[in-house]
């Protein structure tokens, strides 16, 4: 592990019991305190860079202020444009920001435009109430005021997810200061249960990254190895890939747990992210708050099973950084410049890349995934649904078994980053994902796959073994 990487373990480990501190405070205590910890470690980890943040959070708020009405895209094209100018630092002569700096400003860039998103929403409402002359009453998800620059700045510097995420959007913020009953809102258990796998996949990473460095990818050395070899060192690359974000987001949800950060009772139906889909009136006495079976999907931000065992490419997206896959689907898949869903998975992608960063890497990676959902979609119209079932069982483990080769491949690029270290591994094993997905494709559109939309109503496959068994 890496100096920086134990200085992020240590920064999710110490949020655990601040966490607890937190969770039985009362409103202001949970607000400014939690802004206190979350700036002194953003100035401990990233020192005068942290005036990056403060530039981002003062020009969303004054874009904001000025225009309600659009201060979503605005803040969308400020944010994103910023991150532009982040980045070219060192070609600038400007002193280069921390990995720490980066990663405070990926969360804020997701955190501020989901604020202005939020806030144009209730402007919208505000505006309609005006027009047909009565209030509805409060609508879900929708914020009782704008907030101010004091509120805005406490919500961007809120300790919790301050580095690794969970990303939330800022009226789970206001849920969690004014959360009725705290006390009665279970946290250790759900901790616990969530935490258990950690060490072992911590063990798994530190064993595979150690056997398996990806260092060794960048020597001569490694492409005088046979065929079989080269392709088989994908496979624990992006095994210790995922162990070591296992172990992080877990680490970050625990730090959420301890606080009751994300709580919200089973029945409103909370989605990671975006939180509550249903209405829940909040519980009169403590009696009823301790009565009520409590979940925490809202800062869910991994499903570990979920990833490794869901049939389809598609499927494998949503398991993964849930939150900002809801953040990307909510902010950027619904608003791109196309119809199709391949096309708009494009799009999405291509900012996705953006927002990683600027490494040619992420952007050769991010660009197959539409490509193999293509040739995934066409396959499954034209060939599974002529299958029996057994033939259909047999089809979802071949699926499943390419799903997770494509991520392999994926992850090399994701990693290497350089546009020479990638195209130089995917050359030697012939590019053989993206020759297959061509082929895939070529052939589902030869037998008469289907449109997307017609696709979605044919029965899939989300995984390999029962959904109770998901669960456990």
């Amino acid at each position: 592990m890496s100096p920086e990487e134990w200085t992020y373990l240590v920064v999710l480990l110490i949020s655990i019991p601040i966490g607890f501190v937190f969770k039985k405070a009362g409103p202001g205590l949970k607000r400014w305190g939690a802004a206190a910890v979350g700036l002194g470690l953003t100035l401990f980890t990233c020192g005068p860079h942290t005036l990056h943040s403060l530039i981002t959070i003062l020009g969303t708020w004054a874009l904001i202020q000025a225009q309600p009405c659009s201060c979503h895209a605005l803040a969308l094209a400020w944010t994103f444009s910023y991150l532009l100018f982040f980045r070219a630092l060192s070609l600038l002569g400007l002193p280069t920001p921390t990995p720490f700096t980066n990663a405070v400003q990926l969360l804020l860039t997701l955190k501020l435009v989901s604020l202005a998103s939020e806030v144009q929403d209730l402007h919208l409402a505000q505006r309609k109430e005006m027009a047909s002359g009565f209030s509805k009453g409060p609508s879900l998800g929708l914020l009782p005021d704008v907030p101010s620059l004091m509120e805005t700045l406490s919500y961007s510097y809120c300790y919790v997810g301050i580095m690794t995420g969970p990303f939330f959007r800022y009226r789970t913020y206001l849920d969690w200061l004014e959360q009725p009953f705290p006390g009665a809102v279970p946290s250790l258990r759900p901790l616990l249960r969530r935490a258990w796998p950690a060490p072992l996949f911590g063990l798994l990473f530190l064993l595979s990254s150690h056997l398996f460095p990806l260092e060794a990818v960048r020597e001569d050395a490694f492409y005088a190895r046979p065929l079989p070899a080269r392709l088989f060192y994908m496979v624990p690359v992006f095994f210790a890939f995922r162990m070591r974000f296992y172990v992080a987001w877990i680490a970050a949800e625990c730090g959420c747990i301890a606080a009751g950060f994300g709580a919200y009772p089973v029945a409103a139906k909370a989605r990671a992210g975006g939180g509550p889909t249903l209405q829940c009136p909040p519980p009169s006495s403590p009696e009823k708050a301790a009565s009520l079976e409590y979940d925490y999907e809202t800062i869910r931000n991994i499903d570990c099973y979920g990833t490794d065992f869901c049939v389809r490419v598609r499927d494998g997206m949503r398991y993964w950084n849930m939150t900002v896959q809801w953040w990307l689907a909510q902010y950027i898949y619904k608003s791109a410049p196309a119809r199709s869903y391949v096309l708009r998975s494009a799009w999405t992608m291509l900012l996705s890349a953006y927002w990683h960063g600027l490494h040619p890497g992420y952007y050769l990676s991010f660009l197959t995934i539409p490509l193999c959902l293509a040739a995934e979609g066409q396959l499954e119209s034209a060939l599974r649904g002529r299958l029996s079932a057994g033939g259909q069982k047999a089809w979802d483990w071949v699926h499943w078994f390419l799903k997770m080769r494509a991520y392999d491949y994926m992850c090399m690029g994701f990693v290497l980053l350089s546009l020479r270290d990638t195209l130089r591994y995917w050359a030697s094993i012939y590019f053989c994902i993206h020759v297959l997905a061509v082929a895939g494709l070529g052939l589902g559109l030869a037998l008469g796959g289907g449109s997307p939309s017609r696709r979605k109503m044919a029965p899939q496959a989300a995984s390999l073994a029962p959904e109770k068994l998901r669960e456990e």
